[in-house]
């Protein structure tokens, strides 16, 4: 009794609640490796998921304000490196780690996001050829989405005044990097396609990090130049650089300079091409007025003499009237005889006659099913009074008419077949020709089965 009442006894609750509180305590924050899987995210925002190795796996829950902010996108099957804490889901005695910060092991979260990014749009058709437009070949009006403070725009700027003077440009300052670059970009493409004037528009920054030029990676960026009506040149950083506005516009230039030149051709060389133009469209509509002299001169050598040529299409017309007449005539014979024909044929053909012969063939069908009917009654009639016949010679009442009974033994009424299936006292239920009526056994006498029926 002593022993029984020294002993220390858990609640479930108590000793749960013991194992959180050590957990928490001695493992608050830590990192841990693992592989994503049975990821799911319910409305309400949090990721649930489990991560494992090859020997062991552990819950884990990120919260929707933690989850939020990631630049890539968890799924499945994913090497991530988690920083979180312990903790212990009370009502199932499960620990879990509860994930405050999570980045893809290897490959950089940015690298990662860019890729998802890039294949999501792409199967999206964003990236397709097929919906690109062509540049303006000469824009009377350029809109560029830039820095107003950056190197790239001073660089546009110049190149497009030596290219062609006195262009005009609508420049929509915008940040270029950092939180909300991405949404002034994509609002000032919006706002750029409602100005009026505007053919084409420039977008773009110079060269930096993957995180400088992360502004151009953003999924609002790629929606807004994939909705813009106007064609877009994106220009982001060096020839090395690839971004996702650069594979969703209409044409990438490797650097915002390039851009410049691919925009807007030389005036200059537009000067000279018009002046080698002009100098190629005199020569050849000189050597083209003196070609139509010559044919001129050739004509007028081989004209004959008008009254003579009058006279040879009245012949002519002559000719041809009288070979139109006999035509005319041969046709209209032939396209009587024909209707002839076709006169005889509908005469064959009229709904009347023909609907006599076929009145004549459903009489004759008619008195002819009658007859088959009367006879199939008669053998039908025949058979069946045969078959009634047989089925009363068979029919246990007509057994019972003839002076038989059958008796079952009561209560379970089973048909008794047997002297010995019967006790003393037993009742037994007798069915005869009309009517039935219960009887008691009084005695039983069994016959010897060698000796044959009675």
């Amino acid at each position: 009794m002593n022993n029984r009442t020294a002993r220390s006894i858990y609640t479930v609750s108590q000793l749960t609640a013991q194992i959180k509180d050590l957990l928490e305590a001695n493992l608050p924050f830590l990192w841990l490796e693992g592989e994503i899987s049975n990821l799911r995210q319910p409305t309400s925002g949090h990721l649930y998921f489990t991560l494992k190795d090859e020997g062991a796996q552990i819950r884990a829950v990120m919260f929707r304000l933690q989850n939020r902010l990631l630049p890539f996108e968890p799924a499945d099957g994913l090497q991530v490196i988690c920083y979180g804490r312990l903790s212990v889901y009370e009502p199932r005695g499960e620990y879990q780690i509860i994930v405050e910060y999570m980045e893809p092991k290897g490959l950089g979260a940015l690298q990662l996001a860019f890729e998802q990014l890039k294949e999501k749009l792409a199967r999206e058709g964003l990236f397709d050829p097929a919906r690109k437009k062509p540049l303006p070949f000469l824009p009377r009006t350029i809109g560029i989405v830039t820095s107003p403070t950056g190197a790239a725009l001073r660089d546009i700027l110049q190149i497009l005044d030596r290219r062609f003077p006195n262009l005009h440009l609508v420049i929509y300052p915008v940040r270029v990097q950092g939180p909300g670059a991405a949404e002034e970009i994509a609002r000032a493409i919006e706002d750029l396609n409602q100005w009026p004037g505007i053919e084409v528009i420039l977008i773009g920054r110079g060269g930096g990090s993957l995180e400088d030029l992360w502004a151009f990676n953003e999924e609002v960026v790629a929606r807004a130049i994939f909705h813009s009506r106007l064609p877009i040149l994106s220009a982001v950083g060096h020839e090395i650089d690839f971004t996702i506005a650069d594979f969703v516009a209409d044409l990438r230039a490797p650097t915002p300079s390039a851009a410049a030149e691919l925009i807007i051709p030389n005036k200059w060389d537009l000067h000279q091409g018009l002046r080698n133009l002009e100098g190629k469209l005199g020569y050849a509509l000189r050597t083209h007025l003196n070609q139509l002299r010559e044919q001129v001169a050739s004509l007028a050598a081989r004209l004959l003499d008008p009254h003579q040529r009058l006279t040879d299409q009245r012949l002519r017309v002559d000719d041809l009237t009288i070979r139109l007449s006999n035509a005319l005539s041969q046709t209209l014979k032939r396209k009587g005889e024909l209707l002839r024909l076709k006169a005889e044929h509908l005469f064959l053909l009229h709904p009347r006659r023909i609907l006599q012969e076929y009145t004549q063939r459903l009489d004759q069908l008619q008195r002819a099913l009658l007859v088959n009917l009367r006879s199939n009654l008669g053998i039908l009639r025949q058979r069946m009074e045969g078959t009634v016949g047989r089925l009363q010679s068979l029919s246990p009442l007509a057994v019972l008419e003839r002076g038989y009974s059958i008796a079952r033994l009561l209560p379970a009424k089973n048909i008794i077949r047997q002297a010995r299936d019967l006790g003393r006292g037993d009742r037994v239920e007798v069915k005869v020709h009309r009517g039935s009526f219960v009887a008691r056994v009084e005695s039983i006498e069994e016959s010897d089965p060698s000796s044959g029926p009675l």
